[in-house]
């Protein structure tokens, strides 16, 4: 389907004229990065934007790099950008191993990570992640610097913290001062570019601390902080692993939709917590299944 719908376009050559273009077309101006999202939903009538600011030239944007304990990923950089980088996948296995499952090879190509929670779309694949490695948006408007808390970020199916006239610059990690292994599992209906049924991570630290968080079974990606209260402390045994299964009901709230019903996400979050446990401890030890393994 083509586009029909008209719009002005403009390639800003910094951040700050892009941000004066923010401000001077208010709610019907859009960014255009990787475009994944954007230009589908144009097409489909979703998106009738006056304005397209076309931020693709913003060399500022397309930092990926590991300063300070701190990863920086810039608002241009793609999934396969992250996927290729050999520091994102020593010292965050788990943001890598969430990248590798998003869509397909061709979307990953264009898509960016920050234009993915910029969607806040319920099952995005950089939610549990980005959450459990307790990453910090930075925005830019015409009134300085913010820096959100990731945790603070998703407001709902497609809201977010951003303000308008606001640009995110990048999304910033902390690496977890203890050692750590990681698991993301996905569950979707076919292998390719089909949106999350449910999605789990976990990461495990060392000293018995865990972190767990859930995305596709809410109105927006969630850490499950009753879980991880039962969980701290302790070693993950089969007996513990049932306790934790029990409060998953009190953490996620699925619906019934054309990719699954709420009763088979619901059962479904158990098994891949289960799973998700298991592994992220085995990977904190050295051993279990190579990141990047199907685990469902």
């Amino acid at each position: 389907m083509a586009i029909v719908h008209e719009f002005k376009y403009f390639k800003p050559s910094s951040i700050d004229e892009a941000i004066g273009l923010l401000n001077e077309y208010g709610s019907k101006a859009r960014i255009l990065s990787g475009g994944t999202d954007l230009i589908v939903r144009i097409k489909d009538g979703f998106e009738t934007p006056d304005a397209v600011i076309d931020i693709k030239g913003l060399d500022d944007l397309k930092i990926l790099e590991f300063k300070d304990n701190k990863l920086i990923i810039g608002s241009l950089v793609t999934f396969n950008k992250i996927i290729d980088d050999g520091t994102v996948k020593e010292k965050f296995p788990l943001l890598w191993e969430s990248a590798k499952v998003v869509a397909s090879m061709g979307i990953r190509n264009r898509a960016t990570m920050v234009g993915n929670i910029c969607s806040a779309v319920p099952s995005l694949d950089s939610g549990p992640a980005l959450l459990l490695y307790e990453a910090t948006v930075v925005v830019k408007g015409k009134d300085g610097e913010r820096r959100i808390p990731i945790e603070e970020w998703f407001l709902g199916p497609r809201k977010t913290a951003l303000k308008e006239g606001e640009i995110v610059e990048y999304i910033e990690v902390p690496l977890p001062d203890k050692k750590h292994g990681g698991c993301y599992i996905k569950l979707g209906r076919y292998n390719g570019e089909d949106l999350a049924q449910v999605g789990v991570g976990v990461l495990a630290l060392s000293g018995n601390e865990y972190r767990v968080a859930f995305c596709a079974v809410g109105p927006k990606p969630n850490r499950a902080r009753k879980i991880e209260e039962l969980l701290k402390g302790k070693e993950i045994t089969d007996s513990v692993i049932e306790d934790a299964k029990k409060l998953v009901e009190e953490e996620i709230s699925p619906i019934t939709d054309i990719r699954a019903t709420k009763e088979y996400r619901m059962h479904m979050a158990k098994v891949m917590l289960d799973r998700a446990l298991k592994a992220a401890v085995e990977r904190l030890n050295g051993k279990g299944p190579a990141y990047g393994t199907r685990l469902i």
